[in-house]
């Protein structure tokens, strides 16, 4: 039974880092093809080495506990909700992105104060702001709040599970945000 938990959290942190890691070949890839005139096999090479730049990175620096935990789903569902409110002043309110997700980080910043003694408020600051990145995107990106709230989701399933993953290092809010836009960008882009 310990194994096979054992098994099931090591496979979901690789599933993650796997994520990560091909979000970042993918890009590097698509930057190297649209602004350098060069053949796709010098491409695939230089993402190749870069790629196996990364994978030694991933392996060889601590960037994660050893334990495994996940982020409660109490805390988790407030990304969704960060994301529809900085969608909602950033589009509907016309105020733009930046001003948006700076008022709604704000805003989730003072939520502790409401009650110093409660664990739960303290933890609430974090996963809004992850969704005011997910809620920071462009109308032609994600078009409708149900884009943004199912973007959002995603989001939160991909905090949820990262919870002692590249800690330490910045931009996971961003990263968790973006990876989300882009799984949801791709998936509206097949289907459509």
């Amino acid at each position: 039974m310990i194994k096979s938990l054992m098994k099931r959290h090591k496979a979901i942190r690789f599933f993650m880092v796997i994520i990560v890691l091909l979000l970042q070949l993918l890009f590097l890839a698509w930057i190297i093809k649209e602004n350098y005139e060069i053949s796709n096999f010098i491409a695939l090479i230089i993402v190749s080495s870069i790629a196996i730049l990364l994978l030694f990175g991933y392996k060889y620096l601590d960037l994660h506990h050893d334990n495994y935990e996940y982020e409660s789903i109490a805390v988790v569902l407030w990304v969704p909700i960060g994301a529809v409110l900085c969608y909602l002043i950033s589009i509907h309110l016309k105020l733009g992105p930046i001003i948006a997700a700076g008022l709604v980080g704000v805003a989730a910043s003072y939520l502790p104060l409401l009650n110093k003694q409660s664990n739960y408020l303290k933890q609430l600051p974090v996963p809004i702001y992850c969704g005011t990145f997910v809620g920071m995107s462009s109308v032609y990106i994600l078009p409708s709040l149900s884009f943004v709230g199912i973007t959002g989701l995603l989001a939160a399933v991909f905090l949820l599970l990262s919870k002692n993953i590249f800690l330490g290092i910045g931009g996971k809010l961003g990263t968790i945000a973006f990876a989300s836009v882009v799984v949801i960008t791709f998936l509206n882009w097949m289907i459509s």
